[in-house]
């Protein structure tokens, strides 16, 4: 059996030949031309809020900023907010402790849901980072522990030590969860 055959035999040809005649085409030009306006006006309208829009620029920025920094989007900025909670308990005031136990707190929790890892409790949030953070999830949840104690109970006290073995806690879980 051959293809003119088999065409025969399903009618194909004569469709064919019936799709593109000229009296069929010259009824569905008018159609095609709602067709051809409605494409360009999506296409417009796509142009349009895609150069509004904030999504490809800052797109663009996170590739280009990993391009030249050799890190990751962010890193330079969580870096810095690092720095900021370190240099804050170089003053030696318990105070001070508290605060920066707290913004490292905060911090953590803030780069889990940056990568996706939320919860409707931190708990769960260390939870579910997939074993990422399971060798060290127990120090983590202490951290958190004493966290919640310096907010709930001011007269909580704690040294120096336990403030810097806390802040290291939380700034090795940011950098295995990959934003330090």
């Amino acid at each position: 059996m051959d293809w003119d055959s088999f065409y025969n035999l399903l009618h194909i040809k004569d469709f064919i030949y019936f799709i593109s005649s000229p009296q069929l085409q010259d009824m569905l030009f008018p159609v095609k031309l709602i067709f051809v306006f409605f494409a360009a006006f999506f296409l417009i309208f796509v142009v349009y809020f895609m150069l509004n829009s904030s999504w490809l620029q800052y797109k663009f920025l996170e590739d280009v900023t990993e391009f030249f920094s050799w890190q990751s989007y962010g890193a330079r900025e969580m870096s810095k907010q690092w720095d900021k909670i370190h240099k804050r308990t170089a003053s030696g005031a318990e105070s001070d402790f508290k605060l920066s136990i707290i913004d490292a707190d905060d911090l953590l929790l803030e780069v889990l849901d940056n990568r996706g890892y939320e919860g409707d409790t931190f708990e769960e949030s260390i939870k579910n980072t997939s074993g990422l953070l399971d060798p060290m999830a127990g120090d983590i949840l202490i951290a958190h522990e004493t966290r919640n104690n310096i907010v709930y109970n001011p007269d909580y006290k704690i040294s120096e030590e336990q403030a810097k073995k806390i802040l290291d806690i939380y700034e090795s879980a940011a950098k295995s969860v990959g934003m330090g």
